[in-house]
């Protein structure tokens, strides 16, 4: 069996990790898989791994796309070197993930595989592959009627990709809607139970199987680990601590004003508390007293550490199709307390999560304070969580996928 696998980025970023994971699950089956991608710079693997155009390329065709407003049709160069690698490769099957970012043209490649009759995976990880352009529609519903006058076009926090002069949304869901049709060997997976509910009231996939595959990650990286260092390090033998773990810590989607209030009312009612922000980019001129920062890391032992240092980890974002933050800190034992905010809720472990709506800070910070305390004992076996979350499952996940669409001729069981 020869897989194809498509992403934007490789080895970095969420989805990069978790592509280089599935490969080399992969790969220790004696699967061939070759790996396609559209930013940055991968390092040498057992596997055949093929960056689709330069960086320069690359940028030109961002730039080209934000004129235009077509941000998943303006990639010219890296789509016809994608066609190219499949027509040399000949995969049995081609799993795409994230190809945004002007990977490829998106509607112009699944009609490519359409047209060539190959079977194809489509592994949803945000919204984009059956909306207008939008990683997350929030609660807009024009999704599933055209994306008609977009709202969140040349909006603050909009979660369309950039563009200068134009609304494309509308034409790029008809692109959409007419690659879709009549694509008898394409199936869908989706990185959470949530994600699949969406997709299956998209227009594009009626009918459709869709299969939630749950991220994974290396449960031998993420698992309780001793953090006493870290401890003496920042002083916290006989603290508590809350931990938030973030790429972007003022980005209004992840609820970085949140962590902030509860922060400050943890610093006024419960001195001996501490807040450690893990990934924060500012200058912490305005941040709480009780307030930690550390910057962003790349050592996943290192953030292993920090969620076992934790008491508790606190998740406020808007939406989120998965959660990696959900599956780390319960892979390592620590519970979670977080806003609803699609995906986690779906995916996390019941006993050892405590949720609220969104944007109930006064529900979120009471749940902060009786974990903390103690008054609430958030109990479950990190085994199941590892289990659950771990790379090897995910690869299973998928094997079962890939291995049931050649058996069954596009069909899967």
């Amino acid at each position: 069996m020869k897989i194809l696998i498509v992403n934007c980025v490789y080895t970095f970023g969420s989805t990069g990790k978790i592509i280089k994971d599935i490969a080399a699950s992969l790969n220790h089956d004696e699967v061939e898989v070759i790996v396609a991608y559209g930013r940055g710079n991968a390092p040498k693997c057992a596997w055949k791994v093929v960056k689709l155009a330069s960086e320069k390329i690359m940028k030109a065709q961002s730039v080209f796309s934000k004129i235009t407003g077509y941000s998943y049709g303006c990639s010219p160069v890296s789509t016809c070197n994608l066609f190219k690698l499949i027509e040399q490769e000949v995969p049995d099957i081609v799993n795409l993930h994230c190809i945004n970012a002007n990977t490829v043209n998106q509607a112009e490649t699944i009609a490519y595989l359409k047209q060539k009759h190959i079977k194809t995976v489509l592994s949803i990880h945000a919204e984009f592959p059956y909306t207008g352009g939008c990683g997350h529609a929030y609660d807009c519903e024009k999704w599933k009627t055209g994306c008609m006058n977009c709202e969140q076009f040349h909006t603050t926090n909009s979660q369309l990709p950039v563009s200068w002069l134009f609304d494309r949304t509308h034409i790029e869901w008809e692109r959409l809607e007419k690659a879709y049709k009549g694509f008898n060997e394409l199936v869908i997976t989706c990185v959470s139970p949530w994600l699949a509910e969406r997709a299956k009231q998209s227009p594009f996939f009626v009918g459709r199987k869709i299969i939630p595959v749950i991220n994974g990650l290396d449960e031998d990286i993420f698992q309780p680990r001793d953090a006493t260092k870290l401890k003496e390090q920042y002083h916290l033998e006989r603290k508590k601590v809350l931990l938030h773990v973030t790429p972007n810590f003022y980005s209004s989607i992840k609820g970085g004003e949140y962590v902030l209030k509860i922060a400050r009312q943890l610093e006024q009612e419960y001195p001996d508390y501490r807040v450690i922000i893990c990934g924060y980019r500012g200058n912490g001129e305005d941040l709480p007293s009780n307030v930690i920062t550390v910057p962003f890391t790349r050592d996943q032992v290192e953030l292993a550490e920090y969620y076992s240092l934790a008491d508790a980890t606190l998740l406020t974002s808007k939406r989120e199709t998965f959660s990696m933050v959900t599956a780390e800190t319960l892979c390592c034992g620590t519970p979670l307390i977080a806003f609803k905010a699609g995906g986690p809720e779906s995916i996390a472990l019941k006993e050892g999560t405590s949720f609220c709506n969104y944007g109930d800070v006064d529900t979120l910070y009471q749940n902060v304070v009786n974990v903390l305390s103690g008054n609430k004992k958030l109990d479950f076996s990190v085994s199941d969580a590892r289990n659950i979350y771990s790379k090897k499952t995910m690869k299973e996940a998928y094997k079962k996928v890939y291995e049931d669409l050649i058996n069954n001729s596009g069909r899967v069981e």
